[in-house]
């Protein structure tokens, strides 16, 4: 008898830990002297959003949870992606209910992250009043995707992603202890444990079922054992777990641009591919790279913003798959370029004091004395033409509480060395720059 033609249970429901002392790789978590195992035990639960990759064990904690408190606590779950607003009000009516007799409803929120808004509010008064503790899933970012109003009244618990070891230790498990896998007379190499935890990126879940999989298709072939060779074969891998809208895809994200500021264009290219094979859309990389141009290299290399922009047309007019090529071009020029971000600084520099001094008055000589009663009170007089003296006349153009104020003060690389001494040689004696940079 095949493994299909049993009582089918995916293996990661059948190995589902029952015990905190089961679960992997949470143990600040779930452990002895884990916050939510503490919390537990002592019977003083509270409210939290759950909050981590997939696979890593918040549906299971939510399960043990349920299983372990007391007679004064009723627990019901509540999915997100299929539930709406009309049901969360049903079980509001429902814990106000049991506030009534003494007793406590815990309502666990699978991928909180999917409700909009509206919907977050209305947890609001009561998580406030206490006639639910919410225990809220997700494997998206909080600070992005659950409304500030809400995760204030919640603590927000950390779910470590699993490394490669704790994946091979719960397949190995899964193998000792699973019954349907040991029925099925399949030998797995110690090899492909090692690959399926690699290729799982972190979620058990993932990594579980894709044993269950290769054992059944291994064992219908009459394959005793399941090697390397014959998991190729099988060719099941999993593809990776980026997404646009993922915490992964912030992670991705924040790699790429570290590495375009590195000077690594091995490392800048691989990120960027990462994304564009994950699906992500090539204009979000190309504005990316050409706010990157003016924030981290600046006036060091002015064509850094042309190819960027040069790159960000391309997309436009060839687009996928050709434009990869325009992209990994664009990526390694900003990434050999020299760096500078005193552009950024200066902008940063200037807007703090326009915010501190928004109403300065114009100096006279810089309006516009476009009627006659405006020339009669002075303005436009006193103007030098630059051009009429040689390009340049040696007078202040901030107001004059502030006329003396640098805001941009270049660095020593690329083609702002050049700049830093011109702007020192025309204005000497009139602002201070510093004497080297």
């Amino acid at each position: 008898m095949s493994i299909s033609e049993t009582d089918w249970t995916p293996l990661s429901e059948r190995l589902r830990p029952k015990e905190f002392d089961d679960i992997v790789g949470q143990e600040h978590l779930t452990g002895k002297k884990g916050i939510i195992r503490g919390a537990v035990d002592s019977g003083k639960l509270f409210s939290m959003i759950l909050y981590g990759p997939p696979g890593t064990g918040k549906t299971t904690i939510g399960e043990i949870i349920r299983s372990k408190l007391g007679n004064d606590y009723h627990f019901e779950f509540f999915s997100a992606s299929l539930q709406g607003t009309a049901d969360l009000k049903k079980h509001f009516a429902h814990g106000e209910r049991l506030k009534r007799v003494g007793q406590q409803l815990v309502l666990f929120v699978d991928e909180i992250h999917r409700l909009n808004k509206s919907q977050q509010d209305v947890f609001l008064p009561v998580t406030e009043k206490g006639i639910i503790i919410l225990i809220g899933a997700t494997t998206e970012n909080p600070s992005f995707e659950v409304n500030p109003a809400l995760l204030s009244r919640c603590r927000l618990v950390i779910l470590k992603g699993l490394k490669d070891s704790d994946i091979s230790a719960l397949l190995n498990k899964a193998l000792e202890k699973d019954l349907i896998l040991k029925k099925s007379g399949v030998t797995v190499d110690g090899e492909v444990i090692e690959v399926i935890a690699q290729s799982s990126g972190g979620d058990a879940r993932i990594a579980l079922n894709l044993l269950d999989t290769l054992v059944e298709s291994a064992a219908a072939l009459d394959k005793p054992v399941l090697d390397l060779e014959v998991m190729n074969e099988l060719s099941v891998l999993p593809a990776g777990r980026y997404t646009k809208k993922g915490e992964e895809h912030y992670d991705i994200v924040s790699a790429f641009i570290k590495s375009l500021r590195g000077s690594d264009p091995d490392a800048a290219l691989y990120y960027m591919l990462r994304m564009l094979e994950g699906g992500e859309d090539p204009k979000f990389i190309a504005r990316r790279m050409v706010i990157f141009s003016s924030e981290d290299i600046g006036l060091s290399d002015p064509m850094a913003l042309v190819i960027a922009n040069a790159a960000f047309q391309a997309v436009n007019n060839v687009g996928l798959p050709e434009c990869i090529l325009n992209l990994s071009e664009a990526a390694i020029y900003l990434s050999v370029a020299t760096k500078s971000n005193r552009t950024y600084l200066a902008m940063v520099k200037a807007q703090e004091k326009v915010k501190t001094t928004p109403n300065l008055e114009i100096p006279l000589k810089l309006r516009n004395p476009v009627t006659k009663m405006m020339k009669e009170l002075g303005y436009g007089k006193g103007y030098n033409y630059p051009h009429n003296s040689g390009g340049f006349s040696r007078e202040y153009y901030l107001p004059e509480p502030i006329k003396e104020e640098v805001f941009y003060v270049p660095g020593n690389s690329g083609k702002e060395k050049f700049l830093f001494e011109r702007l020192r040689s025309l204005w000497k004696g009139m602002k201070n720059y510093p004497e080297e940079e």
